[in-house]
C-alpha cells in the first residue's frame, strides 16, 4: 500500500514511530504496509495532549466552534470518500458496497452532532420566590474512545462525534488490524481548519497496553467502548476504581423471528444479508433464526439454498457477495465453533467452513454455515460467534417465540417478520433488546438511540441520549433578593 508507515496523530501532528508492526490484507495475506505500534507511549502522549487542550483551548466553552469543526470534518470525509473506501476494502476486507456504506454513513453523524452542538442548552427555573436556579450541562473532560476492527471508521465517529459536540476532547484507540484506516482517517480529519491541536488524538496498537492506560488514567473520566462483553466487563471493573463514566456497546446474538404470515420472497434476501454483511463480524448479525412451524421447512430450504450460492471473494472482485474474515485466527475460531456445535447435537444444513483450495485459500475466507438446533442452551445459540454462522430453530406460537428469543444473556437487537401489525408491536415490546426491526434488519439512524439490554451494553449511542456519557450536570443557585408582595397590585 505504502512505503511510509502509518503514524499516530497526537496533538495535531503525526508522530514518528518507534515500534513497527505489519498491516495485512485479509483477502490475500499480503503485507500492505506497516504502522506505529507503541500503544502505551502513544496513549500517555495523547492523554496529555487531550487534557491540555481541554484546559487551554476554547473548545469546551465555544459551541459554535465545535459545530463548525464537526461540519468541516464531515466535508473532509466526503471529499475523501473514495480514499476511505479503498483502505477499508484493502485492510478491513469489506466488499465495495459495505466499505461505501461505512464511508458514506459517517458524515451525516458528524453533521447531526454539529446541529446538536448548536442547540445545546441548560435550563433556568425558579424553585422558590426570590431564588433562581441555573442548570448547566458541562463537558466531563478528555474522553477515551476504544474502537473495534470490524467497522473502524463509522464506529469511531459514532463515539467521538457526541463527545466533541459535548465539549470533550478525545483520545481514540484503533486496533492494529485497522491501523492503515486510522492513519487515513486522521489525515482526513486534520483537514478541518478550525480544529485546535490536541482536541482529537488517534493511535493504533496491536495489543491492549494503550487501551489499558486509557481505562486506568485519572485524566480520562469517560470511556466509550465498542467490543466484546468480556472485555467490556473487564474494563468496567478497572474503571470503577475511579468511578469512570462508561458507554459500552457489547456483544449480541440477534434473534430473527419469522411468523407464518411473513412475506417469504422479500424476507429471504434480507435474512441472508443479515448473516453475511461484514462476513458476520457485526454486533447485530442475525445469527439466530426462529421460524414458526407452518413456514419452517420453506424458510430453512430457501435460505440454505441462498447461503450455498453466496459468492465469497476479495473486495477487488466486484462480483463478491461476502469478503474475508479479519484474519486466519478468526477463521479457525469460527470453524471450531461450528465443529463443537455439531458434536453437541446441532444438525448440518449448510456446513460452510474455511476455504482450503484455489486462489482464495491464501486469505481468511469462510463460507456461510447454517445449523439446525432444538436445544436453546447450546453454546452455538447462547454465545456470540462473530462470523457467518446461523442457527435455525422452530417455534409453535407467539409466546414460545418470545420466550426463546429472550432466553439469552444478550439483548442488543432483534427482527420480527409478520404482516400482523398488532402482533409486531406486541412482540417488539416484549423482546428484551434495545432495537427491534419489523420486516427488516439493522435499520440504524443518526437520530435514534442504539444500545443493548442485559449483557449487550450500557448507555446509548446515536440519538440525543448519546451525549449523556460525556456531560456533567451542574446546579448554580442564585438568590438575587425577594420582592415584597404586600400591597402589590392584583
Amino acid at each position: 500500500m505504502t512505503n511510509s508507515p502509518a503514524r499516530n496523530w497526537i496533538n495535531g501532528a503525526f508522530v514518528a514511530p518507534t515500534v513497527l508492526s505489519p498491516s495485512i490484507n485479509p483477502a490475500t495475506y499480503e503485507t500492505i504496509g506497516s504502522y506505529a505500534d507503541d500503544g502505551a507511549t502513544a496513549a500517555r502522549d495523547a492523554i496529555n495532549a487531550a487534557t491540555t487542550a481541554f484546559r487551554r483551548t476554547p473548545w469546551p466553552h465555544d459551541a459554535e466552534l465545535r459545530a463548525r469543526v464537526l461540519d468541516q470534518m464531515a466535508a473532509a470525509i466526503e471529499r475523501h470518500r473514495e480514499r476511505l473506501i479503498a483502505v477499508l476494502s484493502l485492510e478491513n476486507g469489506k466488499i465495495a458496497s459495505e466499505a461505501a456504506l461505512e464511508a458514506g454513513g459517517s458524515p451525516s453523524k458528524l453533521r447531526y452532532w454539529a446541529a446538536m452542538a448548536r442547540t445545546e442548552a441548560g435550563r433556568a427555573i425558579q424553585p422558590l420566590p426570590g431564588s433562581i436556579s441555573i442548570v448547566l450541562r458541562q463537558p466531563i473532560g478528555a474522553a477515551g474512545v476504544i474502537v473495534p476492527w470490524n467497522s473502524p471508521v463509522i464506529l469511531a465517529v459514532r463515539s467521538f462525534a457526541p463527545a466533541l459536540a459535548a465539549g470533550c476532547t478525545v483520545v481514540v484507540k484503533m486496533p492494529g488490524q485497522a491501523a492503515q484506516v486510522a492513519s487515513v482517517l486522521s489525515a482526513i480529519l486534520a483537514e478541518a481548519p478550525d480544529l485546535p491541536a490536541g482536541v482529537v488524538n488517534i493511535f493504533a496498537e496491536s495489543g491492549s497496553e494503550g487501551a489499558a492506560h486509557l481505562v486506568e488514567s485519572e485524566g480520562v473520566p469517560a470511556i466509550s467502548f465498542t467490543g466484546s462483553t468480556r472485555t467490556g466487563a473487564a474494563i468496567g471493573a478497572v474503571g470503577a476504581r475511579r468511578i469512570k463514566r462508561f458507554g459500552l456497546e457489547l456483544g449480541g446474538k440477534a434473534p430473527m423471528i419469522v411468523f407464518d404470515d411473513a412475506d417469504v420472497a422479500s424476507m429471504i434476501p434480507v435474512l441472508e444479508k443479515a448473516l453475511t454483511v461484514f462476513a458476520g463480524q457485526f454486533c447485530m448479525t442475525g445469527s439466530r433464526l426462529l421460524v414458526q412451524d407452518n413456514l419452517y421447512e420453506v424458510v430453512r430450504d430457501r435460505l440454505a439454498d441462498r447461503l450455498r450460492n453466496v459468492r465469497i471473494g476479495p473486495a477487488a472482485d466486484p462480483a463478491s457477495d461476502m469478503g474475508p474474515l479479519i484474519d486466519k485466527a478468526n477463521v479457525a475460531r469460527v470453524d471450531k465453533v461450528v465443529t463443537d456445535a455439531i458434536a453437541a447435537g446441532a444438525r448440518v444444513i449448510v456446513r460452510g467452513g474455511p476455504v482450503t483450495d484455489g486462489p482464495l485459500a491464501a486469505g481468511a475466507f469462510f463460507r456461510p454455515a447454517m445449523l439446525e438446533v432444538d436445544d436453546n442452551q447450546l453454546a452455538i445459540v447462547q454465545e456470540e460467534t462473530f462470523g457467518p454462522v446461523i442457527t435455525i430453530q422452530r417455534f409453535s406460537d407467539e409466546a414460545q417465540a418470545v420466550a426463546l428469543a429472550n432466553d439469552s444473556e444478550f439483548g442488543l437487537s432483534a427482527s420480527v417478520w409478520t404482516r400482523d401489525l398488532d402482533r409486531s408491536l406486541r412482540v417488539a415490546q416484549a423482546l428484551e433488546v434495545g432495537s427491534v426491526f419489523v420486516n427488516d434488519w439493522a435499520k440504524v439512524y443518526d437520530s435514534t438511540e442504539e444500545g443493548g439490554f442485559k449483557l449487550s451494553g450500557l448507555g446509548r449511542l446515536n440519538g440525543v441520549a448519546a451525549i449523556e456519557d460525556f456531560v456533567e450536570y451542574k446546579h448554580i443557585a442564585l438568590r438575587p433578593g425577594q420582592t415584597a408582595m404586600t400591597g402589590a397590585v392584583q
